[in-house]
């Protein structure tokens, strides 16, 4: 067997970027670094000039793996739908599953639709249902987008992708790094067994705080979702519906 086969085959998965390997190996020379860091930042400008006039969203979170004729996707949908009517931007990771569906369901009620894209060898292309999308190279800048734009979270059913970022805003919250914007699970049934976990040995041991649980809204009804976030978002931060011209300094491209 191959040498990297056989590595393959002990450690499971690996990137197929060698380029991204290499950046996770550790220290390399300052040059390298520096070059590394160029990139980087110029990947954030980027999103922010892309973004800048997107409007307040509402990020969505979910697998990218339920095909359109699953109960979740059509849930989803309604509730990109919802969002929309509200006159937020639905804003997700772009790609396909539930992601289309939040950002199908914005164009259905002819809303405003956005996706920030990773670049993965299989699995993630933008679907056909946005306005605009962003192509990002890196998971935590991409991250970065996803949170700074937007006045509250949903998280629909999802894996491993779902929870990172679910708990990413969670602890967000929790520290004070951003506001205490809403967040919603939205499927009864699949969040439940999480919600257990939370209350039962996390919150018991005061791992967390009450107030970090009670942060969390559990619901299969679109329409409560979004009338939860519209309650936090216009009461608690005094978000107003405005008609303004935005200004264009360098030349970035409204929607």
């Amino acid at each position: 067997m191959p040498v990297d086969e056989q590595v393959a085959s002990q450690w499971g998965k690996h990137t197929p970027s060698p380029e991204e390997e290499i950046f996770l190996e550790g220290p390399h020379s300052r040059g390298y670094e520096l070059v590394r860091a160029l990139r980087i930042f110029r990947e954030l400008i980027q999103g922010f000039r892309a973004l800048h006039f997107v409007g307040p969203c509402i990020t969505v979170f979910g697998s990218a793996r339920f095909p359109a004729t699953h109960p979740y996707y059509a849930l989803t949908r309604q509730l990109g739908a919802e969002i929309a009517k509200a006159k937020f931007t639905v804003m997700t990771g772009g790609g396909p599953g539930l992601l289309e569906a939040a950002n199908r369901g914005a164009k259905d009620a002819n809303g405003i639709s956005i996706g920030c894209n990773i670049i993965l060898p299989q699995e993630q292309k933008p679907n056909p249902y946005l306005d605009k999308w962003v192509d990002f190279r890196y998971f935590f800048v991409r991250k970065v987008m996803l949170v700074k734009y937007s006045y509250g979270f949903v998280a629909t059913p999802g894996g491993f992708g779902t929870l990172d970022e679910l708990f990413e805003v969670a602890t967000l919250i929790q520290t004070g790094k951003i506001k205490g914007f809403p967040v919603v699970l939205l499927g009864v049934d699949y969040w439940s067994p999480l919600l257990d976990f939370l209350r039962t040995p996390v919150l018991k041991s005061a791992a967390i705080d009450q107030r970090d649980f009670d942060q969390l809204l559990l619901t299969d009804s679109p329409a409560e979702a979004v009338d939860f976030i519209k309650a936090c978002v216009l009461g608690r931060f005094g978000l107003k519906y405005v008609h303004k011209k935005p200004t264009k300094l360098l030349f970035e491209k409204s929607l």
